[in-house]
This record gives structure tokens, sequence and C-alpha cells, in this order.
């Protein structure tokens, strides 16, 4: 049997599927392996390639692999499927996962650390969380209106709305109902208490990291913007440069090209779309109120409005603050306006 080179791991709940393949990209052993197997599976493999697709739980995998002197890719996902070949089944999965590892141009998704999932998850609690707390107070506000009252749609009227409600007894709500209500109203304090929580988490992780810190001297980036792009950058050594970052993230144009004729498009949206939805809602924060300023940032924020339009220097404010965010985090330094306005 020739060496083993590269594994390809197809990662499941219980079940997982790895192809093991020499240099020359020959089987040399496929396995079948149960959760309590995996790392006793790697430990007793010689140190190689481990490929993997870019899924849940794909990070653990990755740190508890490369930990055993394992050198681990994560690739993404859509550029597993060309190496596709035959029927679909999980040893065909792992076989292309193996030989997408070894692609040079694939680049590999930069494995988190527990820290940077660890936000990730508080994020991940708090937007659904803001989604529960909308889904229930339209459901309340919907079903009052079958009774003949109405409150404005700010969570804030609901909550001082329902009590008066629940209060007057001439409204006409029957006793069940009534009930019901009060239910969904106490409901709806919990989950407010539940955002508390999440907010005052984040304002702790911020206080407690560095980089963070760092983050919150570029102007759009708050408590949320700041903890959420180190969460998916990290400490940025994963990109060559700043354009990467922002490309990453779907902040540069996407491009439609043929026969040597250039047409650029809007931009691309690819990468993590709530990343990108607050570094846009950071930019217009900053566009929004630059008035009277005169410092160089503000003064090309103003440039680009004459030249392209407010939304557009929306955007573009947002690629800026990308780039900006991805050379505080690689240098670790603070910003500076003279820098940015480059």
């Amino acid at each position: 049997m020739s060496e083993i080179t590269v594994i390809g791991l197809d990662l499941a709940k219980n079940t997982f599927h790895a192809v093991c393949c020499d240099q020359y990209g020959k089987i040399q052993k496929r396995k079948k392996l149960r959760r309590m197997q995996v790392m006793q599976f790697f430990t007793q493999s010689t140190p190689c390639l481990v490929g993997m697709e870019g899924c849940g739980s794909a990070h653990y995998w990755a740190r508890q692999i490369a930990a055993l002197g394992h050198e681990v890719r994560i690739v993404p996902a859509q550029h597993v499927k060309p190496f596709l070949r035959g029927n679909k089944h999980d040893f065909n999965d792992a076989l292309a996962i193996a030989q997408a590892a070894q692609h040079p141009e694939i680049h590999a998704v930069t494995i988190k650390s527990q820290y940077q999932q660890d936000i990730q998850a508080i994020h991940r609690f708090t937007r659904g969380l803001v989604k529960e707390r909308s889904a229930l107070s339209s459901r309340m506000r919907g079903l009052l209106a079958e009774y003949g009252i109405t409150i404005p749609e700010r969570i804030s009227s609901v909550r001082a709305e329902i009590p008066l409600i629940l209060e007057d007894a001439e409204n006409g709500l029957g006793d069940l109902f009534r009930a019901a209500l009060e239910r969904s109203y106490q409901q709806l304090l919990h989950l407010d208490e539940e955002l508390a929580w999440h907010n005052r988490s984040l304002k702790a992780l911020v206080v407690a990291s560095t980089p963070c810190q760092n983050l919150l001297t570029v102007p759009g980036f708050g408590e949320v913007v700041a903890t959420a792009f180190y969460a998916a950058i990290g400490d940025g050594t994963a990109y060559r440069k700043g354009r990467d970052v922002a490309a990453a993230l779907g902040l540069v144009p996407a491009q439609y090209s043929t026969g040597g004729r250039e047409r650029l498009l809007g931009i691309s949206k690819r990468g993590d779309s709530e990343l990108r939805g607050l570094l846009i809602h950071g930019a217009r924060a900053v566009v929004a109120k630059v008035g009277n300023k005169t410092d160089a940032l503000s003064l090309w924020i103003k440039r680009v409005i004459e030249r392209r339009g407010y939304n557009k220097a929306v955007v573009a404010l947002a690629n800026k603050m990308a780039r900006m965010g991805w050379a505080i985090l690689r240098n670790n330094t603070q910003y500076k306006v003279t820098a940015a306005a480059a």
C-alpha cells in the first residue's frame, strides 16, 4: 500500500465516511466511522492533509483533528460539487472532498477558534430572539385587530398598550382570549429579558477583547458590528489584502465579462449576508451624519455622493469599512483618519 497523503472526510451527525488517497490520487482505503471512532481513526493515521466540506460542526472537527498533527483544510461546499463523479453517495462525496482539498486555486475556509464561535453563537441567538419577538408582537396585534383593537407596529407601542387592554373590562374581550393574551405578553417580556442578557454579553466581549476595542475606533463600527466582524475575520491573516475581505463579504461589483468586453454589475452579495448588512447599516449611519464635517473621510464620502449618489456612497463606505477593519485586525492598530482617506 502506498503512503496516504490526503484523507477526505464526509461529515455527518453519527456516521462519517473517510477516503484515503496517495500522492497520485489513487484510493488506498475507505472507512465508515461511527462518531466515537473518528478521533481514534485519525490518532492512528500518519499526519497528512485532511479535507472536509464547510458545513455544520466542520470547525469543531477541524480543531480536534488539527490538534493531532494533521493539516486540515475546510473546502467551501460549492467548490466540492464539481469534483463529484458518478452517483452521489457518501464515499464519492468524501473522494470529491479529498480532490478539492488538494486544488491549489481553491481557497480554504479559515478554521474558527472556539472564542470566535462563541461570539458568532451570541449573534445567532440574538437574531433568533429578535425574529421571535417580532413574530409574537405581530401575532398579538393581528389577533387584537379581529376584536376591533388596533396597536401601532412598534414594539414599544405593544409593550405600552397590552397592559391597558388587559385592564379594560369594557373592551369586549372574552376571558379565554384575555388569559391567552396575558401569557403572550409575559412571553414578550421574557424575550426582552433574554435580548438584554445577550446584549450585555456582547458588551462584555468587547471590553475583554483588544481587537474589538480597536475596531470601535472606526466610524460605523459599534459593538454589534465589531464583534460580528471579528468573529468572521479573526486576526486577518487568512486574507492577503483588505480587498479580499470586501470581496468575501460581497461588497465588490459582480462581473459578467466575455469576449474581452468587461461588464461590471452591482455588488456580488457573496459571503455572510448578516455581516454585510451590519456593515451597510453602520455605513448608512456615518453617511447620514456627514453634514458639515471636514475630516478626510467625510470629504471623501461627500465626493462619492456627488459623483455616484447616496446609496452607492453607503455601499462604498461599507467596502472601505471592511478593508479598514481588516487592516486594524491584521496590524493590531487603531483607526487613523489620514490613512483612511488614502
